[in-house]
This record gives C-alpha cells, sequence and structure tokens, in this order.
C-alpha cells in the first residue's frame, strides 16, 4: 500500500481575490444583525448572526476572549520635530512599554519624544530604551513619564486595523469593543465576539449554553502578511494569554457531558490550543496553526473573514478543512458578505481531514 501524507500548502494556496468594496468599513447597524455564514455542515446556510443559540445544543460551552482593545495609537513628534506615531503593543512595570514606531528617522538611543505636545504641554514624554529583542527588532523598549494605561485612555486613539481607512470616531471606540471587555492589553479586537449583544447573549443562557472566557491580548502582528512562500519559513508574532482555572474546570465538564466547546474567534482557538499542546494556562505562545494541525480542545468556531494569505486564513483550513473554507469564501464572496473585523461572520466545525 502506498502511504499517503498530508499535502505540503505554500502561501500562494491561501491567496483569494476580494472586491474592496467587501472591506467593512462601519459595523453593522446592530451587533447581533450581522450575516453568519453557516459553513458548520457539508450544507451552507446563509443566516443572521441572531439564529445562533438554535445552531448550538444545551450543555455546549461558548469561549470567549475577554481582552480589552486599548486606545493605544498616540501621535507626538522627536526633539528636532519630526512626526512620529506610536502604537503601544505591551505595557511592562515601571512605565515602561513596548511599541511600533512609525518615523521617518529613527531617534538615537536615550533620545526623547514628546507624545500629544509632550509632558510641559498637557501631554507625555517618552524615551527610547532600546530595541525589544523578542520581535526581530522591530519592535521598541520606551519609558513612559506616567502609567501607560492612564495615557493611552487620555491621549490615545483607537487602533483601527490598516484596511479601515477612517479615522477613528466615538463609533469606533463603542463598537471595536467586545460588550463583555475587561482585561486592558489589545490593540485589535477579537472581532468574532464583535457580533454578540446583551440579548444574544441572554437568549444563549435560555438554551441552555454555557459560558466562560480567556484571555489573550492581541497584538498588531496579527495583521501582519505571511511574505515567505514556504510556511514553515515564517516566525509567528508573540502573544500572551491566559486560560483561568474555573475556564479549565467548564472545559473538563463541558466534555465530560457530551457538550462541545465552541471557540469564538480565532484568539480563543490559539489559547486553548496553546494551553493543550504546551501545557501551561498562561505566558506568551507563537502557536502557528497550519493544516495538518491536531486540535485537542476546540470542537466548533465562530469566526470572523480574514486576510488573504493571512494566518487565520491558514487556521481556519486547519480547522474546517481547506477545500471547504476555499468553498465557503467563494461563496461569500458571490454573496456579497462583508470581510474583515467590522464584517460578516463564519459557524464552522472542526474535521479531521484538513
Amino acid at each position: 500500500m502506498t502511504a499517503s501524507f498530508p499535502r505540503a500548502f505554500t502561501l500562494s494556496d491561501f491567496d483569494f481575490e476580494l472586491p474592496p468594496e467587501l472591506i467593512a468599513q462601519h459595523p453593522a447597524a446592530q451587533r447581533s444583525g450581522s450575516r453568519l455564514l453557516d459553513g458548520s455542515t457539508s450544507a451552507v446556510v446563509d443566516r443572521i448572526f441572531n439564529a445562533l443559540p438554535g445552531l448550538l445544543n444545551p450543555g455546549d460551552l461558548l469561549v470567549f476572549n475577554d481582552t480589552k482593545v486599548v486606545k493605544a495609537r498616540i501621535f507626538g513628534e522627536k526633539a528636532s520635530g519630526g512626526k512620529l506615531e506610536l502604537l503601544i503593543e505591551r505595557v511592562l512595570p515601571n512605565h515602561e512599554v513596548v511599541a511600533h514606531m512609525k518615523v521617518s528617522k529613527k531617534p538615537l538611543i536615550g533620545g526623547k519624544m514628546f507624545m500629544v505636545g509632550g509632558a510641559r504641554n498637557g501631554g507625555f514624554d517618552a524615551v527610547l530604551l532600546g530595541r525589544w529583542p523578542d520581535a526581530n527588532g522591530q519592535l521598541f523598549h520606551l519609558k513612559l513619564s506616567d502609567e501607560p494605561h492612564t495615557l493611552m485612555e487620555k491621549h490615545g486613539h483607537v487602533p483601527l486595523p490598516p484596511y479601515i481607512t477612517h479615522t477613528d470616531s466615538e463609533e469606533d471606540a463603542q463598537r471595536y469593543q467586545t460588550v463583555f471587555a475587561r482585561a486592558p492589553g489589545a490593540v485589535a479586537a477579537p472581532t468574532a465576539a464583535l457580533h454578540f449583544d446583551e440579548a444574544l447573549l441572554a437568549a444563549l443562557d435560555a438554551r441552555g449554553v454555557q459560558r466562560a472566557s480567556v484571555t489573550l491580548h492581541v497584538g498588531a502582528g496579527t495583521f501582519q502578511p505571511v511574505k515567505t512562500e514556504n510556511l514553515a519559513d515564517h516566525t509567528m508574532h508573540r502573544e500572551w494569554y491566559e486560560v483561568p482555572e474555573a475556564t479549565q474546570q467548564a472545559i473538563a465538564a463541558c466534555k465530560a457531558r457530551g457538550g462541545q466547546v465552541v471557540a469564538v474567534g480565532t484568539t480563543t482557538v490559539r489559547t486553548l490550543e496553546s494551553w493543550a499542546k504546551f501545557g501551561q494556562a498562561s505566558g506568551d505562545t507563537q502557536i502557528f496553526i497550519t493544516p495538518g494541525f491536531e486540535f485537542q480542545m476546540v470542537d466548533r468556531l465562530i469566526t470572523n473573514f480574514h486576510l488573504p494569505k493571512s494566518t487565520l486564513m491558514m487556521l481556519v483550513s486547519a480547522f474546517a478543512g481547506y477545500e471547504h473554507i476555499m468553498g465557503l469564501y467563494r461563496h461569500a464572496i458571490a454573496n456579497q458578505y462583508r470581510f474583515f473585523s467590522y464584517g460578516d461572520a463564519m459557524l464552522l466545525t472542526r474535521t479531521e481531514k484538513n
């Protein structure tokens, strides 16, 4: 008998043509009024997101990412007057942060930056301590003149994804945040969870669907393009996660009663599968999920539509099968679904063949 091996996927396999007008620039009028492409079986069905309770069973467990998006984008200037922009990726002790920096010429180590006019003018100062070693030199280590979360809340802007073209507004401050956001630290929203509102959560409770939470602080690396045709050559970005003891117990109870663990978003998948694979309930993860990955925790997945050639396209293909996913994307484009962060969603079931 001839041995069979999983197909060797390359970056080009995850490309597709997306009409620009399908990239959602604003959220749906109502969170749960978005469309839901039900790809949980071979029979693809177009639904509205508030139909979700009827698609789950009593005793199933929905697991959410309760991270909270912070106003991490802040504008300022160097001592020379050159304009710059910081995107604070991670808060460290002692008023220190790790950040992306957009500037024509990087300041010298020890150089001071005047954010929002600087401390003397109602803003704050930042001093460059050096490059951050864990990100291939792409991030910078800075010390701020006050507590970072306080400064971001007062002076920062909502860090909208690069494909959303408008300046952040009050609408974005409300809608680029889940209704159950709790733990500040994300620079990108766990977008599948944006579709849930209080009425839908109440309907899920009435259905007997259980709920639990994990935390993964989504980093800007989630938008980082994969540039290597050979997937094995890609270096995955690093993000901090935690699986609380109560959630661990809820998952064990769900499995014991024969329920399904339903991850809300790819960040929840990455969190739960990192815990399962490495045995650590908290810490940093660089897990890279591609076809052939053996899932241990997640049975079903609610997710938005993802960028071509992205690591998230690879993750959902690993979860639900490459051919099935590409078929769902063709259906979504043909039927004018809205894509990316403010777009519509899919419901998927794990397959053993990917």
